[in-house]
Formats: structure tokens, C-alpha cells, sequence
């Protein structure tokens, strides 16, 4: 019995002894751990302002620092690059309606420069619309500054303009009622590609003049007036801007803010305007023909 109890005693003794032992070494460690620290933050201190009080190893730090900073730079360059380069397409610039104007002729360029001041757009796709404008013009017996001066007062060359009954692009063609002629192009959608849009627009145009037999009566059958005495102004609006056109194409000074133009887009009046509706014992003959060439 006796024995039992010194065995006791003793295990008691040695859990004492050695839990005091590991308590005492783990504050050792954590004394030294700590001084430790506190000698490497005294020596880190003392060599930085000893090395900042040197200018041979300032400059050696300034040099090393920059090198580490453009290394990251590039490195984020690098991935936004290859992140560009994920989602870009090499025909995107061939797909732009823009020309450089040195590939204009001087009358072109002078032309294209001021419709570029005068409704605050990129030369580079005014000088593309005003290059189509010539060929087309040519092809179709157009003044090219008449096509021009219908795409400013329909739109204000916005080649995503809209106006409220449907008339759509740069020059407010009613794609609706001419889908037929986009078929060439792709479909409806090429409405709002520019050089697609100013091609079906000049062949409306041509019909309309065609069919009306003189400009006037042609511009009024452009704009969906055909069947009513007034036109809003339009008809005005457009022999103006193509006279300032005109004049600017032959060399004369025109300022750029000359009688300002609301494009047709916006009003209520103007680019595809319905006929008003007309009894059909009072329609007069073609009358149909004619809502039928409506924009």
C-alpha cells in the first residue's frame, strides 16, 4: 500500500517537474524569439540610414527598385495585351468607312474637311461618304454634293439615325418599303452600314426624281410629301445645303456654321412622312406607284 502511494507521489512530481520545464523553455524562446526580432529591426534600421546617408547606394537602391517596378509593369502590359489580342480582329480596320483625305481629290478633300468642321464628325469616314458620293453620282447622273446634302439634312451624317416612322441611316431610307434593295447588301441590317445605306439611298433618290420629273418633285417624292401640297421645308432645306456644298467644292468660302440644318430624323415633318390618307373615288392615277417609292 505504501508502495502505491510513493508511485503516486513520484508520477506527480514528474508531471509537475516537466510542466514547469516546458513552460519555462517556451518563454525562453518566446524572450528570444522576441529580442531576436528586436536586434534585426535595430540592424535593418541602422543599415537603412546608414545606406541612405551614402549616395553611391542610394543610387544602387533607386536603380534596383525601378528595375522591379517596370518588370511588373510590363508584366501587366503584357497580360492586357494578350487579353486584346484574345478578342481582336485583324479585318476590323479594312471593315471602317474611312479614307485618309490625301486619297481625295483636292475638291473632295476641301469638301469632306468642311462637312467634318461643319457637323463636328471624323474626316476619315466623311471623306469615305464623300468618295462614294462622286462614284455614285457618276454612276447614277447625281450632282454628288445633292447626295450630300441629303445626307446632311436627313441625318446629320448619324449613320444610326431613326426617325419615328421607321426611315433609318444616313440617308433615312424606309427600309421596310425597299427591302428588296438591300438584298444585294445582305439584308435590312446593311441599313445602318454607311456605304450601303448612301448606295440604296441614291437609288430611291433616282426613282423618285424618275418618276416625278424634276428634282423638286422628286426630292418631294424622296422625303413621302408626294401626295400633299407642303413638304415641311425640306425640298429648301436641301437646295440650300447643297448650294453651300456647291460653292465649297468650287473653292468659295463658306463658313462652317452657315444656316444651320435640323436633320429631318428628329422632326416630326420631313424624312419618310406618310401620305396623308387619301378616298380612294379621290386617289388620282398612280397615286399607289407613288406611296410605293416613299422612303
Amino acid at each position: 500500500m505504501r508502495t502505491l502511494v510513493l508511485l503516486r507521489q513520484a508520477q506527480q512530481a514528474t508531471a509537475t517537474s516537466l510542466s514547469v520545464f516546458v513552460r519555462d523553455v517556451g518563454r525562453g524562446l518566446l524572450e528570444v524569439g522576441h529580442n531576436s526580432l528586436a536586434l534585426v529591426g535595430l540592424a535593418s534600421v541602422a543599415v537603412l540610414v546608414f545606406a541612405l546617408g551614402r549616395a553611391d547606394i542610394r543610387g544602387q537602391l533607386e536603380v534596383v527598385a525601378l528595375e522591379w517596378l517596370q518588370t511588373r509593369q510590363e508584366a501587366r502590359e503584357a497580360t492586357t495585351e494578350d487579353l486584346i489580342a484574345a478578342v481582336a480582329e485583324p479585318s476590323a480596320g479594312a471593315r471602317a468607312t474611312a479614307t485618309d483625305l490625301k486619297q481625295l481629290t483636292r475638291q473632295q478633300a476641301t469638301l469632306a474637311s468642311w462637312i467634318a468642321r461643319r457637323y463636328k464628325v471624323a474626316p476619315e469616314p466623311i471623306a469615305a461618304l464623300v468618295q462614294e458620293a462622286w462614284s455614285m453620282g457618276t454612276r447614277a447622273g447625281l450632282d454628288p454634293t445633292l447626295i450630300l446634302a441629303i445626307m446632311a439634312v436627313e441625318s446629320s451624317f448619324n449613320p444610326f439615325a431613326q426617325s419615328a416612322v421607321g426611315a433609318q441611316g444616313l440617308m433615312q431610307v424606309l427600309t421596310r418599303v425597299h427591302d428588296e434593295k438591300y438584298q444585294a447588301f445582305g439584308g435590312n441590317r446593311a441599313a445602318f452600314d454607311p456605304i450601303s445605306n448612301l448606295r440604296v439611298g441614291v437609288q430611291v433618290l433616282k426613282e423618285c426624281i424618275t418618276r416625278a420629273g424634276s428634282l423638286q418633285e422628286g426630292l418631294k417624292f424622296y422625303v413621302g410629301a408626294a401626295l400633299i401640297e407642303g413638304d415641311g421645308g425640306y425640298v429648301n432645306r436641301v437646295i440650300s445645303e447643297q448650294t453651300h456644298m456647291r460653292s465649297v467644292a468650287d473653292g468659295k468660302s463658306v463658313p462652317a456654321n452657315a444656316g444651320a440644318i435640323v436633320p429631318v430624323a428628329t422632326t416630326e415633318k420631313g424624312a419618310g412622312i406618310p401620305a396623308p390618307t387619301t378616298p380612294a373615288s379621290a386617289a388620282k392615277p398612280g397615286a399607289g406607284d407613288q406611296v410605293a417609292l416613299l422612303r
